[in-house]
């Protein structure tokens, strides 16, 4: 039989079956779709031989008066700096902690640092310590302490916090000595956590704050005496936290929690053994009560990175604000801060969840903010504030200036915002709005221009030439002055995998070269980032079309002040390089890579690593073997009851760097699992004409990729020798 042209639409239709899916690829990983062909995307190198401590949350790409580039990269850890190459820790820091003292224990790597107030400190935070003076018979020297920056391992008390050494004490010295240590800014945890329902403490949920401490001796199921190494802090009643076990108690002895009741609210009595920690879970809301919100971190970390000129101005996420000028000569050595020179954000709000600067009016703009500037406890998720013209200081408004405030309506708290075309978006967890200068009296005028379409998450939108893309919790849509749904062929495959309980670590990106925008999101089976899904604009006669894959990424910013994407991977299970931390355990570690680079990824170390990508047809059989040019089956109809036998195919290319692999798998029935032909997988490289095969079955499916280094392609039309084979 003479051979056939199988022509596939461009993007990927995973609403129907793959027997229905006709004429579309129907599964798709590292492979975009180009003049309405499939190609392997781009590779990716790192662009640092260091890798970041903690995970990024966001980018932000600015330049100076100079023309100096800088990325400013936010992370759950720290504020960092990349500046042609290297890394600079501009994370801001809180009040030192002076006259503080140092405990060691002989082989013991284990170090207790005693504060003389509150160090409101958790396990996790990043301390700085500097002024060092060590008390005889540590083992140490005061270098391994001075200007080194540690992670609290424990803290059993409010005064006392514990960090753990590179190597052991050789002697025990119950305290003395000074120093003083200097808290990072606390941002907030790796991860979004869900805290609503029962038994908080059973879903991981975490009591700002919680005071913890450890057991002196290991305790039985049933005693009801807890032994801690000191009681101070903990209320003279209440719960504590050991394990997944609740215990209420009624009262405090000497160095002792009594008349304790075993496995209180709902939790199972278990035996603890010495040192286990112990927690005080007196705000736990118990089995059977809605979790107290206000008590539970719920966000993972999240940074608000805009600029003021060559200032950066970062927010934390329900957090202060604070500056970075880059026009200083002593810039790299110098961090973030509230009383940066000129730009001292002193009088701004304490807690707020998104900031930026308006981009012709230069107002520095609070969203989800405090109704009284200074008072953490008056945050309204709703109101919005922004400060005087040209003054990101000043927010009291006056007759003679422009600041002001508005609270908005529809929606429980802001979300997140940015700036398009004349005007500046502002979506709720359900409704968007516009905010326009207006100019006096009232300085920005607010319109409502959609509902039910809410941001899952505040980095889950991006605008492109005046035109927003956004992910909400039901669906995806775009603005362009009007708030439209877009149609999406894989919506039902995101959203059956999608953990939206983690909305917040969404990230979208634009690649505006490819025309694309990305979302990288969290599956239910992943606690970071570990899928995409791809709306590209530009593709099928301008209506766009999707692909997914695997590859994700935390943050991304486009290739406007550098040449290439800049993105980053997090990777859980090892250690960052950069900041150094002494006692580093579980941070993880994130690799910042340049996209579009060469066809592999290069690694931090220098080493590649192959990119594979693959695209998977629908599956076919004689029936709708051919395509029309309204895209429908054409020819003549044949049963489905027909097998067909496929005797050899031609490739063709249009782009082929390497080989290439073809894969054909049949089926007898829609439902059933592919089974590859004996022949495949067929490698294909550039002098390939033909491959001959052996292919019988109702159904046929073809996969193209690569899984080796340097190999790239794009594919263009495949012609196939198909004929019916009988109906057994």
């Amino acid at each position: 039989m003479a051979l056939i042209d199988f022509k596939v639409l461009p993007g990927i239709d995973k609403q129907d079956t793959t027997s229905g899916a006709e004429f579309r690829w129907v599964d798709s990983d590292n492979t975009r779709f180009r003049y309405n062909l499939p190609e392997k995307v781009g590779g990716w190198s790192s662009l640092l031989t260091d890798t970041i401590v903690g995970v990024a949350r966001k980018e932000f790409a600015f330049v100076d008066l100079d023309g100096n580039r800088y990325v400013a990269i936010g992370t759950d850890k720290f504020l960092l700096i990349y500046f042609e190459g290297q890394l600079f820790d501009i994370t801001p820091l809180k009040s030192s902690l002076t006259s503080s003292t140092i405990a060691t224990v002989n082989n013991s790597p284990i170090c207790t640092i005693t504060t003389a107030t509150l160090h409101n400190l958790e396990p996790g935070d990043i301390v700085l310590f500097n002024s060092v003076t060590l008390p005889s018979s540590t083992g140490y020297n005061a270098s391994d302490f001075e200007d080194k920056l540690f992670q609290v391992t424990t803290a059993p008390t409010t005064t006392t916090f514990t960090i753990t050494q590179s190597s052991n004490a050789t002697g025990t010295v119950s305290t003395g000595g000074s120093i003083s240590v200097i808290p990072y800014e606390t941002v907030g945890p790796a991860a979004q956590t869900y805290g609503y329902g029962f038994g908080i403490s059973q879903y991981d949920g975490t009591v700002s704050g919680a005071l913890t401490n450890t057991l002196s001796s290991g305790i039985n199921d049933s005693v009801n005496i807890i032994p801690v190494t000191s009681n101070t802090g903990f209320p003279t009643a209440g719960t504590v936290l050991i394990g997944t076990e609740l215990i209420t108690y009624t009262g405090k002895g000497t160095n002792t929690l009594t008349g304790a009741t075993r496995g209180a609210l709902g939790t199972t009595e278990a035996t603890h053994s010495n040192s286990a920690v112990v927690t005080d879970a007196s705000d736990y809301t118990g089995w059977g009560s809605a979790v107290q919100a206000s008590q539970v971190t719920l966000e993972s970390a999240l940074w608000s990175l805009s600029n003021f000129g060559q200032v950066l101005v970062a927010t934390i996420g329900n957090g202060k604000t604070f500056t970075w000028n880059a026009g200083i000569a002593a810039r790299f050595t110098t961090r973030a801060s509230t009383g940066t020179s000129g730009f001292s954000t002193s009088n701004n709000p304490t807690s707020t969840r998104v900031t930026l600067v308006s981009p012709t009016t230069r107002h520095l703009i609070h969203l989800g903010t405090e109704t009284v500037i200074g008072d953490a406890s008056s945050q309204d998720d709703m109101f919005i504030r922004f400060s005087e013209q040209e003054n990101i200081n000043d927010y009291v408004p006056t007759s003679i200036n422009s600041a002001g405030s508005q609270r908005l309506q529809d929606g429980t708290k802001i979300i997140g915002s940015l700036k398009a075309k004349e005007t500046i978006l502002v979506w709720t967890d359900n409704a968007v709005y516009t905010m326009k200068f207006i100019g006096a009296p009232f300085t920005f005028g607010f319109e409502q221009v959609g509902t039910n379409c809410g941001l899952i998450g505040k980095n889950a939108a991006i605008e492109i030439d005046g035109v927003a893309f956004w992910m909400s919790s039901n669906g995806f849509f775009m603005f362009d002055g009007t708030v439209k749904s877009l149609p999406c062929s894989v919506e039902d495959y995101v959203y059956n995998q999608i953990d939206t309980t983690k909305g917040q670590q969404i990230c979208a990106g634009i690649n505006n070269l490819f025309t694309e925008v990305t979302w990288y999101y969290p599956s239910t089976n992943s606690e970071f980032n570990d899928q995409y899904v791809v709306f590209n604009y530009g593709e099928a006669m301008k209506g766009g079309v999707w692909y997914i894959g695997t590859e994700a990424r935390t943050t991304w910013i486009d290739a406007t002040i550098y040449p290439k994407p800049i993105a980053t991977k997090y990777n859980s299970s090892s250690n960052g390089t950069f900041p150094a931390i002494i006692g580093q355990d579980g941070l993880g570690q994130t690799i910042l890579f340049e996209h579009e680079v060469g066809t592999d990824q290069i690694n931090p170390n220098g080493s590649t690593t192959a990119v594979t990508s693959f695209v998977k047809s629908y599956d076919f059989d004689l029936q709708s073997k051919q395509q029309g040019p309204d895209g429908k089956a054409s020819g003549p109809a044949i049963s489905g009851e027909t097998f067909l036998a496929v005797r050899r195919f031609v490739p063709d290319f249009k782009n082929l760097q390497g080989d290439a692999k073809i894969t054909l798998s049949v089926k007898r029935y829609p439902q059933q699992s592919d089974t590859k032909t004996v022949l495949s997988p067929f490698t294909i490289n550039s002098t390939t004409d033909k491959k001959d095969t052996r292919a019988r079955g109702r159904f046929v499916n073809i996969k193209i990729e690569n899984d080796g280094t340097g190999e790239s392609w794009r594919f263009g039309t495949f012609r196939i020798d198909v004929q019916p084979d009988g109906r057994r």
